[in-house]
């Protein structure tokens, strides 16, 4: 049997998200992932398409326009020869982490080279929970609390918890959100990764997405403050305090390490280890609490060793429920610089890859950084943990030469 090889993050792209059913309420769930497979062949001409080993594209609802075994509809569609294989995966908002963590470890055990991990959704066609039938011994027996399968519910219940976290740090956090990505904007910084997206409206006619349609710039805290509390009446979680129901996909180029150098691609990062774990589903955000301790346990390493972290914004107080436990301040430069899904927007299986997509520029831009993590809290009461060392790293680039 070979050694374990080590697994490299050489590119990731994303459409633009859009708010769910607005301007891609006419363009198809597995066109946004054609775009992004496409898009990631044309950045990396060194890679022949029959090359491709594997096509893994996750999506939280997997029926319609999101269905049919869509990595392989979707590299048939984006014109990959028929000898590439793909296949589909879902574990709800990590679907896309999943999709990279699965193909790595393919990777690293010997059976691919080189692959496309991504993810999509299309909560405007598909709404969350669409066509679900929960056993009702879920309920009958208390196997989870009626809280676990709303999760707006579940970031409520983590306020109770965690009385520190109050709305008005979620308020706060979530301005220092929507402020980085109007700054990551103003850089050129988030624009680099997207692809254009053709959209369709029947009354206007053709367009073109070029930007994200979440981020809501000069959004103020006296602003967020009055916003309605839907899960629970004088609560605390809001629609500015959260991320939003989003359209979108994301694709990501990995490959072998030795592969990679054969073929003359320049990696980003070095794949260090990964870690999902479970908790009580009525409190799913601390999910990245417990995966996070996996991931660096497995690694050796230790939370200071982490210069860079990508949290999912799936809710304010789960950000900040992970920066308490880990003794990090709410507004630590380290954490999210260039904003995230409260701001962007949360397109459920689609946002691992996009998590990535940050770290990766993160990396780039900080070559003083050694060791990042992509971190995410994930429905049913999971959590998702990637560690990726920066090959742009001077002790990185010394070790990978010798």
């Amino acid at each position: 049997m070979a050694d374990s090889r080590d697994v490299v993050f050489v590119d990731g792209v994303r459409t633009p998200f859009g708010k769910a059913g607005s301007m891609y309420a006419e363009t198809r769930a597995d066109d946004l992932v054609v775009n992004c497979i496409r898009d990631l062949l044309r950045r990396h001409p060194e890679v022949q398409p029959d090359k491709i080993d594997e096509v893994a594209i996750a999506a939280t609802t997997q029926t319609g326009d999101q269905g049919l075994t869509i990595g392989r509809t979707a590299a048939l569609l984006a014109g990959l020869p028929s000898t590439v294989p793909g296949f589909a995966i879902d574990r709800m908002c990590a679907g896309a982490m999943t999709a990279v963590t699965s193909t790595a470890s393919g990777i690293a055990f010997g059976a691919y080279d080189i692959v496309i991990a991504g993810g999509v959704e299309h909560m405007g066609h598909h709404p969350m929970g669409e066509g679900v039938d929960p056993n009702p011994r879920f309920l009958s027996e208390k196997l989870v609390d009626p809280a676990a399968l709303v999760m707006g519910s579940t970031a409520e219940n983590l306020h109770d918890r965690f009385p520190a976290i109050t709305k008005e740090r979620s308020d706060k956090f979530a301005v220092l959100s929507q402020q980085r990505v109007q700054d990551a904007y103003q850089a050129g910084i988030l624009t680099e990764a997207l692809v254009p997206v053709a959209t369709r409206n029947t009354e206007e006619g053709w367009g073109l997405a070029t930007v994200d349609e979440p981020p809501r710039p000069g959004t103020t805290v006296e602003g967020l403050a009055g916003l309605k509390t839907p899960f629970r009446p004088h609560g605390r979680v809001t629609a500015g305090n959260a991320a939003g129901l989003n359209d979108g996909a994301t694709a990501a180029l990995l490959a072998a390490a030795d592969t990679a150098e054969e073929l003359g691609l320049e990696p980003s990062m070095r794949l260090v280890s990964f870690g999902f774990a479970g908790v009580d589903p009525h409190v799913m955000g601390v999910g990245p609490i417990p995966s996070t301790e996996k991931a660096l346990a497995k690694a050796g390493l230790g939370i200071d060793d982490i210069q860079a972290f990508e949290i999912n914004e799936a809710f304010a107080v789960q950000v900040l429920a992970f920066l308490d436990h880990f003794g990090i301040a709410d507004d630590d430069p380290r954490v999210n610089p260039y904003g995230g899904a409260i701001a962007l927007g949360h397109p459920l299986a689609s946002s691992g890859v996009r998590l990535m997509i940050h770290l990766a520029r993160t990396f780039r831009d900080n070559p003083q950084i050694r060791y990042g993590i992509t971190t995410m809290c994930v429905g049913l009461g999971m959590g998702g943990t990637v560690i990726w060392e920066n090959l742009h790293h001077t002790d990185a680039k010394q070790e990978a030469a010798q």
